[in-house]
């Protein structure tokens, strides 16, 4: 469930929708009622999936996987780049280019790009070139760091991705779709729910309602970074102490096979059941028996009467 309260969303404008002429009707289930010709959203439902959302997102984040967050519309792009960055998490905020999840791999090119160019200035050739091909190059450098600086980081397609409005990013929404990546998103009262995972129903075009979402969802992300980074501090530190409780999983750790028997076989050594079991040596009934040492006085009696 979210940390938000009813009233903390009331008063940050979440509940405001579209007017009734611009609804989708799958968008019912999340309307609360109509009031002067506008929708009105039902916050105890934003409650509920804000809540799931930021769930899935901390699980996310705890497997150190990438979430892609994307909002180029006016009302969101300083909001989302100040909190994303924060988090150390790509975001797109400019322009989507086409084929940026789906041609993946042109992308990472376009990116190799501003290394090289990068590359040039530290090692002493930029100073080879002369004045127009530097002014090429930094034109060049410019438009690639705009449109692609902030998700030079992403080495591979991101884990899941965040819309603030699937109806401006429906390209981001179609390639996110298509690559089966899951899909968070703030959907209006004229959004399609239904095309999304994780729907969030906020209102999507007030900057206080876009940032109180975006607070939670990186409070999330930030806990999830937070509780891997600890997981890792205590496998560091605990590390022996866990493979000695777990025997099991010797064979991805430091402990080989022959320790793993010098720790078992002693269970052996310990049970002297043989030894502590004298029955055998307490039973020497059969030799206590000397019936057949006895038998020569029939032997004796004979040569008397022989005599």
């Amino acid at each position: 469930m979210s940390k938000l309260n009813f009233e903390t969303l009331l008063n940050a404008g979440v509940h405001f929708g579209h007017q009734k002429r611009k609804w989708n009707p799958a968008m019912a289930p999340y309307i609360f009622e109509e009031k002067k010709g506008i929708h009105i959203i039902d916050l105890n439902k934003t409650i509920v999936h804000l809540g799931q959302a930021c769930a899935a997102m901390k699980q996310i984040a705890k497997s150190g996987k990438k979430i892609l967050f994307v909002a180029t519309k006016k009302q969101a792009k300083e909001i989302v780049s100040e909190r994303v960055i924060k988090i150390n998490m790509p975001y797109v905020t400019e322009r989507w280019t086409g084929g940026m999840l789906t041609n993946f791999q042109t992308t990472r090119k376009s990116i190799k790009k501003m290394t090289v160019i990068d590359k040039m200035k530290s090692d002493g050739t930029w100073e080879t070139l002369n004045k127009r091909e530097k002014l090429f190059k930094t034109r060049q450098r410019e438009k690639l760091e705009k449109t692609f600086g902030s998700i030079a980081e992403m080495t591979r397609q991101p884990a899941a991705i965040f819309i603030v409005d699937i109806m401006k990013e429906h390209i981001a929404l179609a390639e996110a779709k298509r690559l089966n990546i899951p899909v968070f998103a703030m959907v209006d009262t004229n959004s399609n729910p239904k095309l999304v995972d994780f729907p969030i129903p906020a209102n999507d075009d007030a900057t206080k309602s876009i940032a109180l979402i975006l607070d939670e969802i990186c409070d999330a992300i930030r806990d999830g970074l937070e509780d891997r980074k600890n997981i890792k501090t205590d496998a560091e530190t605990g590390g022996e102490e866990t493979l000695e409780a777990a025997p099991t999983q010797t064979t991805r750790k430091r402990i080989n096979k022959a320790e793993a028997v010098s720790e078992v076989a002693p269970v052996v050594e310990e049970a002297p059941v043989v030894e502590e079991a004298p029955v055998v040596e307490e039973a020497p009934v059969t030799e206590e028996a000397p019936v057949v040492e006895e038998a020569p006085v029939a032997e004796e009696n004979k040569e008397d009467e022989e005599a």
